[in-house]
């Protein structure tokens, strides 16, 4: 009996632990089917467990504060790319050329677009100049996703001033 307790849950670890590494194109329609139904956009970011950026990114969005304004108008999903050593198994198979896809190759951490539900590009992470904001943190950088974020999404004046007042870097 005790042996069956230790399959069962070796065998639940082991599912958890492929799902967690779901493969890019299953992670993108989910997330588009799901947009759809909600009748949201997607918000696809393209990240990595070393990338500190990527998780200011993350924990930006994620605040009490900045959330409630991602989740009503967004469907947020990531993939895992560029992981090193052990942590190669944490990335989505086929996320570096999903990313590649969207002209990202050579982009840097994080890389995002936002999809309408069809899947069409509505913006990207690249500014004005070619390169990628990745997560913004200068006025400029945070100005020009603010630019992004209402155009694609329809954004109301106080959701952009609170998005900009938390990814706005302060110096300290």
């Amino acid at each position: 009996m005790k042996f069956f307790k230790v399959i069962i849950v070796a065998s639940l670890f082991l599912f958890q632990l492929s799902a967690a590494q779901e493969k890019a194109d299953v992670e993108l329609n989910k997330a588009l089917t799901e947009a759809k139904a909600q009748k949201k956009n997607v918000l696809l970011v393209f990240h990595a467990s070393w990338c500190g950026w990527c998780k200011l990114m993350e924990k930006n969005m994620n605040l009490p504060e900045t959330k409630p304004i991602f989740d009503k108008k967004f469907v947020t999903t990531y993939i895992d790319v560029q992981e090193r050593g052990e942590k190669k198994k944490l990335e989505n198979p086929g996320g570096q050329e999903l990313m590649n896809k969207y002209k990202g190759q050579d982009a840097g951490l994080p890389f995002w677009l936002i999809l309408n539900p069809e899947g069409e590009v509505l913006a990207d992470s690249f500014d004005s100049k070619g390169e990628n904001l990745g997560s913004p943190a200068t006025p400029e950088e945070v100005s020009s996703f603010l630019a992004k974020l209402e155009k694609s999404s329809k954004l109301n004046k106080d959701e952009l001033q609170t998005i900009q007042k938390v990814f706005v870097k302060k110096d300290k």
